[in-house]
């Protein structure tokens, strides 16, 4: 097969099964791909169990690694973000174990006062009225979000934000299809309906660029 350079892999959308193979096949550089890919997701999925961004951060570069040191591992039926974010659920919980707070999660999920708009570098330029409209908006949803119970703000985020498949969901959370259903229903009715049309939900928790650059970099050196 003809050798396929790392910018063809970025300007194209090559399939994921191609670059995974390839990297199993001693192409390490091509992992860049993949990381790129789900970094966006990756972070909101942990942003749903952890506030602080060095926290965050350092996780999704924890599950970067163990996944590309366990690649072989992967069944390549399955889609990689989903064997991912179930490798990140694990870091997550694990690092909550650590600290000794899961058993005191729904307690002090109330007390968090992590309720920053998070950044937006790359979203089109709006006159500054429009700006503040925007990131009032998008503050009273994030705000709402954050207070849902983890078990809930988990899947909303996966299927609303990230719009995962409730088959995707169940298989990363290792959760019953049914309970996906029923956890996302609940998270609906906790959320006041209106919150859903103030912002667009898209441009929620965002990683952008130059964090999504940084992320990828440290994982590329440090496997």
């Amino acid at each position: 097969m003809e050798a396929i350079q790392l910018n063809d892999f970025k300007h194209h959308k090559i399939d994921e099964t191609e670059v995974i193979k390839r990297i199993l096949s001693g192409e390490k550089e091509l992992y860049e791909i993949l990381v790129k890919r789900n970094n966006q997701k990756l972070y909101r999925v942990i942003r749903s169990y952890l506030r602080d961004e060095a926290e965050i951060e350092d996780i999704m570069q924890n599950s970067y690694i163990k996944a590309f040191t366990k690649l072989y591992q992967f069944k390549l039926e399955s889609q990689f973000s989903t064997w991912l974010i179930r490798i990140a659920i694990n870091e997550s919980l694990a690092r909550l174990r650590q600290k000794e707070k899961l058993h005191h999660i729904n307690e002090h999920i109330n007390q968090f006062n992590g309720h920053t708009i998070l950044e937006i570098p790359d979203r089109k330029q709006l006159n500054p009225q429009q700006k503040m409209i925007q990131n009032e908006a998008k503050n009273i949803l994030e705000e709402a979000i954050d207070q849902l119970n983890v078990k809930y703000r988990t899947v909303y985020i996966m299927r609303e934000v990230e719009e995962m498949s409730i088959k995707e969901i169940a298989a990363a959370m290792d959760l019953t299809e049914s309970n996906v259903k029923v956890r996302l229903h609940r998270s609906h009715e906790m959320l006041r309906n209106n919150l859903f049309e103030l912002s667009s939900k898209q441009n929620i928790f965002e990683f952008g660029f130059g964090r999504c650059d940084r992320i990828t970099e440290r994982v590329m050196q440090s496997i």
